[in-house]
């Protein structure tokens, strides 16, 4: 027996009113979804790691879910296994023409990326929503959802011609921003301009070929390695301090880490 046919038959065992598990009897698709995406981060979280034991563990842990949503829709007689395995088989096979086939329009990435989203679009069928940005799900994080609106609006010839341009349209977010922040009456004007900056920002990220949530998880690994050092350092609790030896430890925290960490790429932890 193959180790996946085994975990088909132990989900399907989970999942079997007589002698089955209580909490996997009592879930449905809407429970499930949770753990679905909370996995998925925690395969992008080891490859960020570079730890390959536990990217091993949650490649299992994110198959464990598509078996899962697999075995309560085969119970509702949806579809079962096989048909999500035949679907993908197909689809990579139906949008890689240049290696199944023998189209000769694709020579790079960039080829390749533009190519799907035509194939996307064309599978879409003429009678379904005819935009540029249709098909772009809800369910994914905001910042990544912004990601998918910039390129498809690119690839239909709405963009910036260079990152130049995007620089100047997050400086005059900023400047509305500002403008917002002098008015605190207006709340809601200061949620928008923040939301249309945090939008140009991603729009920036992509004419620079910087993956946001890359950027975002260094940045995010950074301040804390700083901020714990600079508890490290600190004589008294923070809250005692005044802004000025806040800043101090602050810089103080920075040089320390510069000279006792060597420099790691965004996605690598760093000590703190």
């Amino acid at each position: 027996m193959s180790e996946m046919q085994r975990l088909l038959e132990i989900m399907a065992q989970l999942r079997n009113p007589e002698g089955g598990c209580p909490w996997d009897l009592k879930q449905d698709f809407a429970s499930i979804a949770p753990y679905t995406i909370e996995e998925a981060y925690e395969v992008a979280d080891a490859v960020a790691r570079e730890d390959m034991t536990d990217l091993r563990d949650e490649l299992g842990d994110l198959l464990l879910q598509v078996v899962f949503h697999s075995q309560m829709a085969a119970e509702a007689e949806h579809f079962v296994f096989e048909d999500v395995a035949r679907s993908i088989n197909d689809k990579m096979v139906r949008r890689h023409p240049h290696v199944f086939g023998d189209d000769s329009t694709v020579s790079s990435a960039d080829d390749q990326v533009n190519a799907w989203e035509a194939m996307k679009k064309a599978e879409r069928g003429a009678d379904e929503d005819p935009s540029a940005l249709a098909g772009i799900t809800r369910g994914m994080p905001e910042w990544m959802r912004a990601q998918k609106l910039h390129s498809r609006a690119a690839a239909a010839g709405f963009d910036w011609p260079d990152a130049a341009g995007v620089l100047g349209k997050v400086r005059e977010e900023v400047e509305e921003l500002a403008e917002a922040m002098d008015q605190p009456e207006h709340a809601d004007h200061c949620e928008e301009e923040i939301g249309d900056l945090l939008f140009s920002t991603i729009a920036l990220a992509k004419h620079l070929r910087v993956d946001p949530g890359r950027a975002l998880r260094g940045a995010n690994r950074k301040f804390e390695a700083r901020f714990r050092k600079l508890e490290q350092l600190a004589a008294a609790p923070l809250q005692d301090l005044g802004m000025d030896e806040l800043d101090q430890l602050w810089e103080a925290a920075k040089k320390v880490l510069a000279a006792d960490t060597p420099e790691v790429p965004a996605d690598r932890p760093l000590e703190g």
